[in-house]
């Protein structure tokens, strides 16, 4: 369980303090679903494989992430960088969210080029970031409804509105602002998605790197198949995917994980660390 925990942590070069400055709003609301959603570290780590396998899943978003990501060299630094910066759009103060998302768009400006099959691809394409940003809250929000807690339908709206702040900062103009706009999102993308031998490096990757201990693996590539069995049908029949999700019986597993961690304390974590800075009175300047 600590293990787990420890995934919520800053990586290595990138320790910050997100009890600081006192009283400093983040970009969510603190009394709404996202800061439940991630503070889950079982769901954080299934809902961000998701959202990998959605992304990997269009040619563009593939060829972008694959070939400049960071996935190949280092796919254990890769996924904590990627959840730090989801940590810092949910908790951080929301100066530091938003210096944080500036530094991305500014990388992702020299990110071009084209998919094996020719297509050009640019990574601020606001076309593009609408994917990966509906893929993310998708990925996040149904790994919490589906292991931790079942969301309502509001509450899955909410989860999308509540991501436009970040958004709107990347660039992604179109994201989907409700669970309805979501679903025509993924209508509307379905045709274009495919299968690749990315996306069975990717799973193989997630299931035999050094993310968790030895004698924790079994329970990695248990999430991993968890992660799998939570992206919508039309993608779990692409050949990579079909019958790798989860087995008989390894649902009441992933859920008796998830849930036992949400009674545990969290320790100083970002969750916490943010609940004390915006307990704390603010000081103006």
């Amino acid at each position: 369980m600590k293990t787990l925990r420890a995934l919520m942590q800053p990586p290595p070069g990138l320790a910050f303090d997100f009890s600081q400055p006192p009283g400093e709003p983040a970009l969510a609301p603190p009394d709404g679903v996202a800061w439940r959603v991630f503070a889950n570290p079982v769901s954080l780590f299934v809902g961000g494989v998701a959202a990998v396998v959605l992304e990997l899943a269009e040619p563009s978003v593939r060829s972008g992430v694959w070939n400049g990501g960071g996935f190949q060299r280092d796919p254990g630094l890769r996924l904590r960088r990627t959840g730090f910066a989801a940590m810092m759009t949910v908790y951080g103060p929301r100066s530091a969210a938003e210096k944080l998302i500036a530094h991305v768009v500014q990388v992702h400006e020299h990110v071009r080029g084209s998919t094996p099959d020719g297509l050009p691809y640019y990574a601020n394409d606001p076309r593009l970031l609408d994917w990966v940003q509906a893929s993310a809250v998708f990925g996040f929000s149904e790994a919490y409804h589906r292991y931790v807690q079942p969301l309502s339908p509001f509450e899955k709206d909410v989860a999308f509105a509540e991501s436009q702040a970040a958004a709107r900062l990347y660039g992604a103009t179109g994201a989907p602002r409700s669970w309805s706009a979501w679903e025509a999102l993924l209508a509307r993308t379905v045709p274009s998605l495919e299968g690749s031998p990315i996306l069975s490096d990717f799973l193989r990757i997630m299931d035999t790197t050094a993310l968790l201990p030895a004698l924790m693996r079994p329970l990695q590539r248990l999430l991993v198949r968890a992660a799998v069995d939570i992206v919508p049908a039309p993608l779990r029949a692409l050949p990579q995917l079909r019958g790798r999700g989860l087995r008989a019986g390894e649902t009441h597993l992933v859920r008796a994980l998830a849930r036992s961690i949400a009674l545990l304390p969290l320790g100083d974590t970002p969750p916490e660390q943010a609940a004390r800075r915006l307990a704390a009175p603010h000081r103006k300047p």
